[in-house]
């Protein structure tokens, strides 16, 4: 299986350069889909932190990158939305997100910022022992010993090394809690729930919002709502409203 991908076939969401070179660094099977972008990308092109490959194998080498709390060496690792990346060394902190594009972003946050992370379930069972096991929307599994969790909230999670996976926060996904889009036509906008409709059949339910800055009202897919607070946002600094 080849290593790389033609530039003018990368997912657009990527924002590089499609003609500068032929070819482009492709995404390794890992926690997100074929679409999100490798951490090659995300430094060289994306960032400009690096010039080309060489100065990126070196960095990752030196274990200068911490990805979701863990030192991140693949180059072709995917990020995916609400992955958070921390350069130590120079005190830089970033929230991979999606603007009204559909774009990837990177927002810059503060270090404090930085220790947690916004999680999705995808799934819930039950596992050896009768415990209760959460699949996570980026593959991870968490075994947690309450019921109160459920497919498609939210949870936050500590990165830090002494109580990693520790459950911080729970956004349950409920009417009244504020919700960001992460694809379709309205992706990038922060909304809070006003009804959830659901749709017998294989077609996806429909979620009705009404935006936060704009007070206007929206709808999209499930698939694209991702619960992010109750009474407020969780995430206080988004950086793509423009």
């Amino acid at each position: 299986m080849s290593n790389h991908m033609k530039r003018l076939t990368s997912p657009t969401g990527w924002r590089i350069a499609k003609k500068e070179n032929t070819f482009v660094t492709k995404t390794a099977p890992g926690p997100h889909n074929r679409n999100s972008m490798p951490m090659a990308v995300w430094l060289r092109d994306h960032m400009g932190f690096t010039l080309n490959m060489k100065e990126v194998k070196k960095v990752l080498k030196d274990r200068s990158i911490i990805l979701n709390g863990v030192p991140c060496t693949d180059p072709k690792l995917g990020i995916g939305v609400f992955d958070i990346i921390s350069i130590p060394k120079v005190d830089k902190y970033f929230r991979i997100l999606r603007d009204k594009k559909g774009d990837y972003v990177s927002v810059p946050i503060s270090a404090e910022d930085a220790k947690t992370r916004l999680c999705k379930i995808a799934n819930k069972t039950i596992v050896k022992d009768g415990k209760i096991q959460l699949n996570l929307r980026y593959g991870a599994n968490l075994i947690v010993d309450t019921q109160d969790y459920k497919p498609r909230d939210s949870i936050v999670l500590s990165l830090e090394e002494e109580n990693r996976f520790e459950v911080i926060d729970h956004f349950p996904f409920a009417e009244g809690n504020v919700a960001m889009i992460i694809g379709g036509s309205h992706s990038g906008k922060v909304g809070r729930i006003s009804k959830i409709e659901i749709i017998p059949g294989s077609i996806s339910n429909r979620i009705y919002l009404k935006d936060e800055k704009t007070g206007k009202d929206f709808d999209t897919i499930e698939e694209y709502t991702f619960i992010i607070g109750t009474k407020e946002p969780a995430v206080k600094e988004w950086g793509i409203e423009e």
